[in-house]
């Protein structure tokens, strides 16, 4: 009897340790990690994700001159938003209570950091941007390293014979080849999402995002993510972030297991978008065109954010600032900028602004058309009153025009170089054409040397980039067009993204060096280099008056002007040898002698110029 009443007591004293370890939380997210003492926006939002932690009350301890404003709770009680005012708070360690009546359940750490001081030095007309996915860039490290980063992840393993699989691209990787983009001239890195995508599959391109705090371990840490924003700013490199608001993965925590239906559109049941992006700024679009593509998902495996959504939107809103305070970046580039929420998006580019004046964001604005496009630029007449706030947008107009010349003769009126002149004369639809990203290609669409055949005529290239350079607006390269890589979407989008050539073991030449670059790819190297690390810290270029001329003996001439300086060029957009009158381009000649960047020699300009079937001048005078 005694026995069975000491195995009973036992067993009690047991049971009831164990229900004391199940009543206490376990917290699964903790967002932001940390703040900042001294912002401009002295609000912030902290949310708490954890099992039943919704019925518990918040407290705060130890804190100093910060006030709890506001605590959200939810029909899912696995959430508590708590709200605070930091307004003159000093930087300090303080702890976040739960308390179950009066009884302290958990208590959290947490920190407002001092912050560090920094001028803003973001992307504008003065850079070349480079644009890689680190999946398919490079890898620093060894396989045994990688399994430990794969451990744990749904995608736990790598495949370079799969396109749609990862391939092992890291920080590492692109840490180690930093010194090659300074070598070609980059002043800007802008590499595809590295944030976690722990989905099912065909996660390597990053957009599909499942937590905004945290870099992808395939890719690395958060700590290898402030080491490359150090290192290149070391070799005179800014860092534009890519990230997304529009949609995250399925597996994001915020929706597999949301706080509410409402923080996603169609209250959270998949409904697809039209597609239609040009609905989105169209004054005569239908109502319900205009709904799927705002609020459509792109696909089932990316639920579509309610911007509407406040507590959504703070989240979004703050997550972005922690990633400029905490890693230094230099700015954004935010994916499928139409399909946003358009107050949500206004609101955020104010915010960013308000805090660190100057820094720039660019959306993507897959528009085909300038008019289009030009609505979502900051201050266009066209979307007045509304004001988008977004400074920079994409020309995709402008990247079909340099895609298409090179493959027909130039006329005066509708062909070759006519279409990229008459596009330029239309620039007044732009509030800002120097805060238009510019480019021949990205990872989406066609490579600019679609195929091997096309790929073999590097002065197809050279005349694009020439063009890309010295026009107005932002220039990006996407990787592999300095050595002439080419892809297209007949496949599917992971052989169009393919690997950087010397970036992985095992491949069979290194494009990252001389000696490993075939000819070919030298030539495109070496040009591309000529003209990038030429037009480093030209302001004239940059930033300078353009002027231009219609097209003449299918010849585009036009010039920049700054400061009395001036750069002139010449493009031949015809397979003959034109000869141009120089007594029309007086304008933009303004000395008798020049010295012409593309042969590096001196040129005496007399009455008249001879230009190469498919030649480039590009005179400083």
């Amino acid at each position: 009897m005694k026995r069975t009443i000491g195995l009973v007591m036992i067993l009690f004293n047991l049971f009831g340790f164990l229900g004391l370890k199940a009543a206490t939380p376990v917290i699964d997210h903790v967002h932001p990690l940390n703040w900042w003492a001294g912002m401009v926006n002295p609000g912030l939002q902290i949310m708490l994700h954890g099992k039943g932690i919704g019925g518990l009350d918040v407290e705060l301890k130890d804190a100093q001159d910060i006030v709890v404003k506001n605590v959200v709770k939810f029909d899912n009680k696995n959430y508590l938003i708590i709200y605070v005012d930091t307004k003159g708070a000093p930087a300090q360690k303080f702890s976040i209570v739960l308390k179950d009546g009066k009884k302290a359940v958990k208590t959290l750490p947490y920190e407002l950091k001092q912050r560090e001081e920094r001028k803003i030095d973001s992307f504008d007309a003065s850079d070349v941007v480079y644009l890689l996915m680190p999946d398919r860039f490079a890898t620093g490290t060894t396989d045994k390293q990688k399994k430990q980063m794969y451990k744990g992840k749904r995608e736990d393993t790598w495949d370079r014979g799969v396109d749609m699989a990862r391939h092992g691209g890291d920080l590492r990787g692109m840490i180690q080849h930093l010194d090659y983009l300074q070598e070609l001239g980059v002043t800007a890195l802008w590499p595809t999402p590295t944030l976690e995508n722990d989905m099912d599959e065909q996660s390597y391109h990053g957009y599909a995002i499942t937590n905004y705090y945290e870099t992808d371990s395939r890719f690395g840490t958060n700590d290898e993510y402030k080491e490359l924003v150090r290192e290149a700013h070391n070799r005179g490199i800014k860092v534009i972030k890519d990230i997304v608001f529009n949609h995250c993965g399925v597996r994001n925590f915020l929706f597999a297991d949301r706080p509410a239906d409402d923080w996603f559109n169609y209250n959270s049941k998949f409904t697809p978008t039209g597609y239609k992006t040009a609905a989105a700024g169209d004054p005569h679009a239908s109502g319900i065109d205009r709904e799927q593509t705002i609020d459509g998902w792109f696909t089932s495996q990316m639920p579509d954010v309610n911007g509407k959504n406040k507590l959504f939107a703070d989240y979004l809103i703050q997550a972005s600032i922690w990633w400029i305070e905490y890693a230094g970046i230099d700015g954004f580039r935010q994916d499928t900028y139409p399909y946003n929420d358009f107050n949500l998006m206004k609101r955020w580019c104010h915010e960013v602004e308000a805090q660190y004046p100057g820094f720039n964001i660019v959306g993507e604005t897959w528009i085909n058309n300038n008019v289009g496009v030009s609505y979502w630029q900051k201050d266009s007449k066209l979307s007045a009153p509304l004001n988008s706030e977004l400074k920079t947008v994409m020309d995709f107009p402008l990247m079909y025009i340099l895609d298409s010349f090179g493959n027909e003769e130039t006329d005066e009126w509708d062909h070759g170089l006519a279409k990229l002149y008459a596009y330029i004369t239309q620039d007044m639809v732009y509030a800002d054409v120097n805060h238009l990203l510019t480019f021949l290609a990205n990872h989406d669409t066609d490579r600019f040397q679609p195929t091997k055949e096309k790929a073999q005529d590097v002065n197809r290239y050279k005349q694009a980039l020439t063009l890309l350079l010295t026009l107005r607006g932002i220039p990006q390269l996407y990787v592999g067009d300095e050595i002439g890589m080419y892809a297209n979407k007949s496949v599917n989008d992971g052989a169009l993204r393919q690997d950087f050539p010397g970036g992985f073991p095992g491949d069979k030449n290194n494009a990252f060096t001389a000696k490993g670059r075939t000819n070919l790819q030298n030539e495109y190297f070496d040009f591309t280099k000529k003209l990038l690390n030429w037009r480093k810290g030209n302001d004239t270029v940059a930033f300078g008056k353009l002027t231009h001329y219609a097209i003449r003996n299918g010849c585009y001439v036009y010039a920049r002007q700054k400061d009395g300086k001036t750069v002139t060029v010449i493009v031949n957009g015809t397979s003959k040898e034109q000869t141009l009158d120089l007594s029309i381009y007086q304008e933009v000649m303004p000395q008798s002698k020049a010295y012409d960047v593309i042969s590096e020699k001196k040129v005496t300009l007399g009455k008249s110029l001879k230009v190469p079937s498919r030649g480039i001048y590009i005179l400083n005078f």
